[in-house]
């Protein structure tokens, strides 16, 4: 069973410029999904799909392969991932390569480790699953939201049964964007992640920090330098 872990880094970030490529704690952002699938036991070939020459370099530097860059439509900002995936497998079957499992990896995920990689493909593997992807759980409970009117008005905001102690509440979770793991066939016959066969893996919200903003930035800056990014 051969797997390809594929990072998606397009070029031409509209929030952080260049996101992809800045440096976090002394080294590109991308530098730490790279080395993170690198480390993973079951990935056989770890590649970067960009549209950027540069990003192309620096992803070779730190042990990625990049051997084509991403067509000019999918190198645009409504690309959908799925697309780019397929794109991949399209070049390295053109070259008589052929892998069973895809895993996605986002560079916006910096706090996931190869253990989590591993992990998730432990369940997915044990299940025989179909794909699986990582959640974790949400900061806040969605029972206690809702939509404001344009008057501001709170009636009906939570219905009375959801107002209880927050320890009380159900748990609720979220995709974090961080794994992606699916089986090749199988992802190319139902164009989703998410069918009968898929499982979820689990990680702690600190590994579950996606890079979106200048203060997401900060943020898992101070966590690194702390050392406390690691926790549970």
């Amino acid at each position: 069973m051969r797997t390809i872990g594929v990072i998606l880094a397009r070029s031409g970030s509209k929030g952080i410029k260049n996101k992809n490529i800045r440096l976090l704690n002394g080294k590109p952002l991308i530098a730490y999904t790279i080395e993170s699938a690198i480390g993973s036991r079951y990935v056989d070939e770890v590649m970067v799909s960009t549209n950027s020459y540069e990003y192309a370099e620096i992803s070779k530097k730190y042990g990625a392969n990049v051997p084509f860059l991403r067509n000019e439509i999918n190198a645009t900002d409504t690309a959908k991932s799925l697309d780019v995936l397929f794109e991949v497998l399209d070049e390295y079957e053109k070259m008589k390569i052929y892998f069973d499992n895809i895993v996605m990896l986002q560079p916006t995920s910096p706090l996931r480790t190869s253990e989590n990689i591993d992990e998730a493909f432990r369940i997915f593997y044990e299940r025989d699953a179909d794909s699986v992807v990582s959640v974790c759980e949400c900061e806040h409970s969605p029972l206690l939201s809702n939509i404001l009117p344009k008057d501001l008005s709170l009636s009906g905001f939570v219905k009375e049964e959801n107002i209880t102690r927050r320890q009380e509440l159900q748990s609720y979770y979220r995709l974090n964007g961080a794994i992606y793991i699916s089986k090749v066939d199988v992802l190319r016959k139902e164009r989703s992640f998410y069918g009968k066969k898929s499982y979820a893996y689990i990680m702690n919200q600190r590994q579950s920090v996606d890079i979106d903003t200048e203060l997401d930035l900060q943020y898992v800056e101070f966590l690194m330098q702390s050392g406390s990014s690691m926790e549970d």
